[in-house]
């Protein structure tokens, strides 16, 4: 790859899921990448896994909270420091609140919004000005969920539709800077955001798959399309067949989504009324 081509990337939530897989591709392919996560050792073993990949990869581990915007500015600051310059952006970091919105408290969802909402936006708010010098990349991972709502995933749900609005917003702000916005929506992808419970804390085992086996992803599979949804400066990326589905029918038979969610629920919880 030529210095021309390479790019200097900040990857966050990157010590798990998504934003690991994303780190290995794009030090496969030889651009410079820094990783930012809450967990040191975790971001160690992706970063010795991305030079397994490419031996000669540079690769910069960053411990930082993207709830803390001072945390986003210092990463910014040592990126730039180390490489150069940045120019692209991945706002992968996010877990998931479940519950049904009369069981939750305010508190949920403040949580879930700071991780999910305002996590991107610190991490927006600190590259902006490094990306605008680049003409870079800014890459939103949202959800098919942002278009698709499921009982009991209010928080998350609304949490992923900020960031696709967040997205399109942006875009046209951006018109005139070189700078372009991925939004990106991932299906049912193997990560670990199951086993984090509603304090966003990782509980391993905590829970089983939400869909059967052959839906889920791999998730270095998942990063090769969001790698080449990236490098075509896509508007949107749908991952998976089933969630570009999903979004598709939510856009064009809305109502029939709506019927079979309700279906769907009243059969669960008849099914509960009958053990109970």
């Amino acid at each position: 790859m030529s210095k021309k081509q390479e790019q200097v990337v900040l990857i966050t939530g990157a010590s798990s899921g998504i934003g690991a897989a994303l780190a290995q591709e794009y030090a496969r392919h030889g651009h410079r990448v820094a990783l930012c996560a809450r967990r040191q050792a975790r971001l160690q073993e992706v970063v010795e896994r991305c030079r397994k990949h490419n031996p000669q990869a540079q690769v910069q581990a960053i411990v930082a909270d993207v709830t803390h915007l001072q945390d986003m500015e210092r990463a910014v600051a040592e990126v730039v420091t180390r490489f150069g310059r940045l120019d692209t952006v991945i706002a992968n970091a996010g877990f998931g609140v479940a519950g049904k919105f009369e069981r939750l408290k305010r508190e949920d969802y403040e949580r879930q919004f700071n991780t999910n909402i305002y996590g991107v936006m610190n991490s927006l708010w600190a590259a902006l000005p490094e990306l605008k010098k680049n003409q870079g990349r800014i890459g939103l991972v949202a959800s098919v969920l942002g278009y698709v709502a499921l009982p009991a995933s209010s928080a998350y749900c609304m949490s992923k539709s900020a960031v696709l609005a967040l997205g399109e917003c942006l875009r046209p702000e951006l018109a005139g800077t070189g700078v372009t916005v991925t939004n990106i929506c991932p299906g049912f992808v193997e990560s670990e955001i199951h086993e984090v419970n509603n304090r966003g804390e990782h509980q391993p085992g905590r829970s089983k798959r939400p869909a059967p086996r052959r839906l889920v992803m791999p998730a270095d599979q998942a990063a090769r399309q969001i790698y080449r949804a990236m490098q075509r400066r896509s508007w949107e990326a749908g991952i998976t067949w089933h969630g570009r589905g999903a979004v598709f029918v939510q856009k064009h038979f809305g109502s029939l989504v709506a019927w079979g969610l309700n279906r769907f629920s009243s059969h669960r919880l008849l099914q509960k009324d009958v053990k109970n």
